[in-house]
């Protein structure tokens, strides 16, 4: 039994699905598949059962989860600690960050990172805002990055930075809007599902915005960013998101900006208190906060 079968198995548990397993773990759907029978066939066990196109943990399974995500958890605190033995020139740190942040503001920063620490693997996990303060509570990451505000009993939490929000439409429903011949409390809204940052920031600007229509749902929900964007672009509506997101879109032309007075939002940075920090993901910390040097 190796860690990387171990891996497989938890995120696979965690998911009940070996497409969505493999996708966040980087892997080919086959080589998801391949690591279970491997497990399964050594210990000639049975850990999962079909159910249509999901999985659901055997009992056997259900009894063996807490026992390999306690056995990983303790592999990763033994890497780090061998890192923090030497002078940085190996070792790991598992970040998960939300959409926003991991796909668009946080890459310029590890790449600063990798440039600075070569020899230190750096693992990304994409989630939702409650995806990655689950994680990040677990032990499973050594920190995460999010777009919404968070509290729970195990986790401290700091503002890193801040992001600006827009209010985007396709070009001929912005141009409605603007003339007053739609008016924005009535023109149909998408938005990210429930428990992402961007939703929470979709809400509350929606308070803001119009807040007669704070208790309907939106007219689309979706699960993300570029989803949103491109039912957006379609027609199908207006959004609040983030500008980092919304760039390429405005930039092309595929979306217009609604003028629509927004707070900035804070991104906070998430880590458990009772975990003790590696050099590297300390480092990592000092690369995501602005003005300090990776």
């Amino acid at each position: 039994m190796t860690l990387e079968q171990l891996r497989i198995f938890i995120a696979v548990a965690e998911r009940e699905h070996v497409t969505q397993a493999a996708q966040a773990l980087h892997l080919t759907q086959s080589a998801v598949s391949s690591a279970i029978g491997a497990l399964e066939a050594r210990h000639d066990v049975l850990l999962f059962k079909r159910i249509g196109r999901r999985v659901a943990l055997t009992e056997l399974g259900k009894l063996f989860l807490p026992e390999a995500q306690a056995l990983l958890r303790a592999s990763l605190r033994t890497e780090r600690f061998l890192a923090d033995l030497g002078e940085m020139n190996a070792g790991a740190v598992a970040v998960a960050a939300s959409q926003t942040i991991g796909n668009y503001w946080l890459p310029e920063r590890l790449a600063r990172f990798k440039t600075a620490h070569p020899g230190v693997a750096v693992r990304l996990t994409i989630g939702n805002t409650e995806e990655v303060a689950a994680l990040t509570a677990s032990g499973d990451v050594d920190f995460g990055l999010v777009e919404g505000e968070v509290r729970h009993d195990l986790l401290d939490s700091e503002t890193i930075d801040h992001d600006d929000l827009v209010v985007v439409a396709a070009p001929d429903m912005a141009a409605r809007i603007e003339t007053g011949a739609l008016a924005l409390a009535c023109a149909p809204w998408v938005a990210r599902e429930k428990g992402s940052g961007t939703r929470a920031a979709f809400e509350q600007a929606l308070r803001q915005l119009a807040p007669e229509l704070c208790e309907q749902p939106p007219a689309l929900e979706l699960p993300s960013n570029e989803a949103v964007l491109s039912a957006v672009a379609a027609g199908a509506g207006v959004t609040v998101v983030s500008r980092l997101v919304a760039g390429p879109y405005l930039r092309a032309g595929a979306l217009r900006q609604v003028p629509a007075a927004l707070p900035r939002r804070p991104f906070y940075l998430l880590r458990h208190r009772e975990i003790r920090q590696s050099r590297a993901a300390l480092a990592l910390f000092g690369a995501c906060r602005p003005g300090e040097n990776p």
